[in-house]
């Protein structure tokens, strides 16, 4: 049986055929598994363990000796299994990389030296800026049923290589995560007593999928300094603490900051950049604002007989525009900050415009009283109801357009840094030109 089954398992491999390797697995004795994996090469082995279905790989690693667990998770990771993974074809990677078990997830980070755990956080299949790239497996754990004198011999033990002492984590036999409990609690409490007696199973923790930010979020709004990491069944991986956070606030700022300037987060420091580096960084986003001004001047082609009819219109145009971009970027600034930091929420959407639209009536209203004297002095009364009116509904649209284009990007799951103050600037432009023109035109039809 076993010999059949080796056979058709080399062939689906040979042939990629993961889908269906998985189904034939499914089929297979935990035993017979077990027994297949050891019989393999490493590369097959490594492919075979990453493509069975996560029930299965824990109960067969389960079932494996102490030594060939090692070997296994030690293959996970060397430089020819990373060679092999890394070439295969991304739809092949996006199928072998599901989640491991905990247990395996464990074992693999508490087993290799610090400066591989971050090449094992790749082979694990964690997304690329989530929290299972961050965390780190130097925590300790007690269990419930243990006395405090017991805990406290397990905190000394372990605790010389832990990243922070200051949460002792409770886990059961499985690594199921059950309280977060401050090292406190057990110098107070008596010798004798249970842990389960300190426990009250309230606590924060991140899955492992996570987008790194939640980690900031969650620090920030528990203030809290360290934060547990668990799998999608609650086990408990490992944890990620507040200089990591700090790290990862700063790359995440730095990028926003690239981004509102319409700028390409960079990889490496400004100093560190080569030439063409800073040029391929830039001249993405600025040939797609050239386009973006192409249709302004289009506007202003279509609308060629206006401007020779009253050649004054143009002296506004800088004026216009310009203030337009302005109220357009200061709207979109808040509105990145306010969802960065979660400040406002994504499904607030509805009110947050209706509130911005208000401001930019208010706003719109004054600018228009300002363009509307300016507009008196230059070139008369008829210039000025046209400059007064298009300011005010310039600013409003401007406003919703500052405001609705980060909302928009984070529905889509772009971040809304994306809404840089020069592509607001330029669809104002072009707005803003459209509506200027309009205007002009009807109210030069009525007089």
């Amino acid at each position: 049986m076993i010999d059949r089954e080796e056979i058709d398992v080399k062939q689906l491999i040979e042939e990629r055929q993961w889908q269906v390797l998985k189904e034939e697995l499914k089929a297979m004795p935990i035993p017979d598994i077990a027994d297949l994996l050891l019989e393999m090469n490493k590369g097959e082995r490594v492919l075979l363990f990453r493509v069975l279905p996560r029930n299965i790989s824990s109960d067969v690693f389960s079932y494996m000796f102490h030594e060939h667990r090692n070997a296994l998770l030690k293959e996970l990771t060397d430089e020819e299994t990373r060679n092999l993974l890394s070439n295969l074809r991304p739809d092949d990677r996006t199928t072998l990389f599901e989640e491991l078990p905990g247990q395996v997830t464990q074992k693999l980070l508490n087993l290799l030296s610090p400066q591989d755990i971050k090449e094992a956080r790749l082979l694990l299949g964690y997304p690329e800026k989530s929290v299972g790239r961050l965390m780190t497996p130097d925590y300790v754990a007690v269990r419930p049923e243990w006395t405090v004198e017991q805990a406290l011999q397990q905190i000394r033990q372990k605790g010389k290589d832990s990243e922070t002492l200051n949460v002792i984590y409770v886990t059961d036999q499985k690594w199921q995560l059950l309280d977060a409990l401050d090292l406190h609690r057990f110098i107070l409490s008596s010798p004798e007593a249970k842990v389960s007696d300190l426990m009250d199973y309230n606590f924060i923790a991140l899955s492992a999928f996570d987008d790194r930010e939640e980690s900031v979020h969650a620090m920030q709004k528990y203030d809290v300094f360290v934060l547990p990491v668990v799998d999608s069944e609650g086990v408990l991986l490992g944890i990620v603490t507040a200089d990591d956070i700090m790290d990862v606030a700063e790359e995440e700022a730095t990028e926003d900051f690239y981004r509102t300037a319409a700028v390409n987060p960079m990889k490496s420091s400004y100093r560190e950049a080569g030439i063409w580096e800073l040029i391929s960084k830039r001249i993405s986003w600025l040939l797609i604002l050239v386009l973006v001004s192409i249709l302004s001047a289009n506007i202003i082609g279509y609308f060629e007989d206006v401007l020779e009819s009253l050649i004054i219109l143009t002296i506004f145009i800088p004026l216009l525009i310009g203030t337009g971009g302005n109220a357009g970027a200061q709207s979109a600034t808040l509105m990145v900050r306010a969802l960065a930091t979660g400040d406002v929420e994504i499904d607030q959407w509805f009110r947050t415009i209706n509130k911005e639209m208000l401001v930019g009536l208010a706003l719109g209203i004054i600018m228009g009283i300002a363009g509307f004297i300016l507009g008196y002095i230059k070139g008369g009364y008829e210039i000025a109801i046209i400059i007064g009116i298009t300011m005010v509904i310039i600013i409003i649209v401007a406003n919703l357009i500052g405001v609705a284009l980060p909302f928009i990007l984070t529905r889509f799951g772009l971040d809304p840094a994306v809404a840089s103050n020069p592509l607001i600037a330029s669809i104002v432009d072009a707005t803003g030109l459209f509506i200027y023109f309009a205007v002009t035109t009807y109210i030069l039809s009525m007089m």
